[in-house]
This record gives structure tokens, C-alpha cells and sequence, in this order.
């Protein structure tokens, strides 16, 4: 059957993944944490690798460009995508928050009369705003969150948060934490029939590899 194909995001998702992956006693290490390369295939590497924008490589899983792949939990929760989530693991830590301007309650923010959240975030935040009886309009923006509270085109933002120094930098505070984000590994739902074995042995060696981290 081959190799199984794995995607793993850029950005510090990938020093990260790398590591953790390095851990496995069937890994050599894994040499390219500052390579530009996007496809990467070795004999001596148990996977081909795939290396992928962090918002994509939940994306290439689902289509079956990938068998399994890290993600973060945010972007499985923000694209919904058919995978099967498979495993928590201990990276990409943060934590999925709303945030308002300082000495702004939670409370306070509710009352406002035509409340607008912006966020990367748009389904989730929907979501997360009917659920929790909330109405409010939703700006989606690319970049640059906090800046939408100072500048007035936003009243509160929902957004990750890892220390908290961006927020504190725009005079913003956490009225509420949302749910807690960390990387996950993900299958194609295809991949975990016909690479079930593969897959498993690799679920069962990282459950052993996190124990000490």
C-alpha cells in the first residue's frame, strides 16, 4: 500500500509537530524544521510528508491529498471537515476567548445594542453565540483582531490567546474563555480502512511518546 502520506502545518505548529513526531522510536530525525520544501519523501522517513498552510491541512486530509495530519483543534472546529479526529496532542496550546476592552464586563458588552464580534473565526463564533443566547453581528477579518475593538469597528473580538501579551498590548481583557485549543491528529475517513493497521500502531506509539512529554 505505501506509505501513509502525512500533512503537518507551517508556522510554529511545525517545530512543534517535528518534535513531537521525532520522539517516535521508528522516526530519524526530522532534519527541516527551516526547510522550504512542501513535499518530503525519504527512504529512511516511515511517511511522506506534506507541509501545508495551518488553516489547509485539515482540507488535504478530508479530500485524501493526506491520510493523517496535525491540525489545530480551532480549524476543526472553525471548517467542520470529515475527518476523524483521532488525538489530543500537547501542542499548539491556547485557548479560543472573547475579549473586550478593559473594565468591560462580560455582562456590560451584552447590553450594548448592535454588539459586533469580530473574529477569524466566523462559523465558530456563530455558533458559539447562539449557543450562549447572544446576539450580535459578526465582522470576519483576516489579520489584526485587537485592532477592531481600539478603532471602533468591533466592540469585542473572539479570537486564540496563548499568553494573553497581544491582548494586554491593545488594552484588551478575556471576559470569557471559550474552549480549550491544542494540535490534533486527524484520518481521512477513507485512510482508516484501507491504512487502519498503520494508522493504529502510529496512534498507539505517540500515546506512549506523550506519557513523557
Amino acid at each position: 500500500m505505501g506509505k501513509l502520506t502525512m500533512s503537518i502545518p507551517t508556522g510554529r505548529m511545525k517545530e512543534e509537530s517535528l518534535a513531537l513526531l521525532s520522539r517516535l522510536p521508528q522516526c530519524p530525525p526530522l532534519d527541516f524544521v527551516n526547510s522550504r520544501q512542501l513535499v518530503v519523501e525519504r527512504e529512511d522517513l516511515p511517511w511522506r510528508i506534506i507541509f501545508s498552510h495551518p488553516k489547509d491541512s485539515s482540507t488535504y486530509v478530508e479530500f485524501g491529498a493526506a491520510d493523517i495530519g496535525i491540525v489545530g483543534k480551532d480549524i476543526l472546529l472553525e471548517r467542520e471537515n470529515e475527518v476523524y479526529e483521532l488525538l489530543q496532542l500537547p501542542i499548539g496550546k491556547c485557548t479560543m476567548v472573547l475579549a473586550a476592552p478593559l473594565s468591560t464586563s462580560r455582562e456590560e458588552l451584552l447590553e450594548k445594542e448592535a454588539l459586533r464580534i469580530a473574529t477569524k473565526y466566523p462559523n465558530f463564533t456563530r455558533r458559539y453565540l447562539q449557543e450562549s443566547g447572544i446576539t450580535a453581528n459578526v465582522v470576519f477579518l483576516y489579520g489584526s483582531i485587537e485592532l477592531a475593538p481600539p478603532i471602533g469597528l468591533a466592540d469585542a473580538i473572539v479570537d486564540l490567546v496563548s499568553t494573553g501579551k497581544t491582548l494586554r498590548e491593545n488594552r484588551l481583557q478575556v471576559v470569557e474563555e471559550i474552549v480549550p485549543i491544542s494540535g490534533r491528529l486527524v484520518a481521512n475517513p477513507v485512510s482508516i480502512k484501507t491504512h487502519s493497521k498503520e494508522i493504529y500502531l502510529l496512534v498507539r506509539d505517540l500515546k506512549e511518546v506523550m506519557q513523557h512529554v
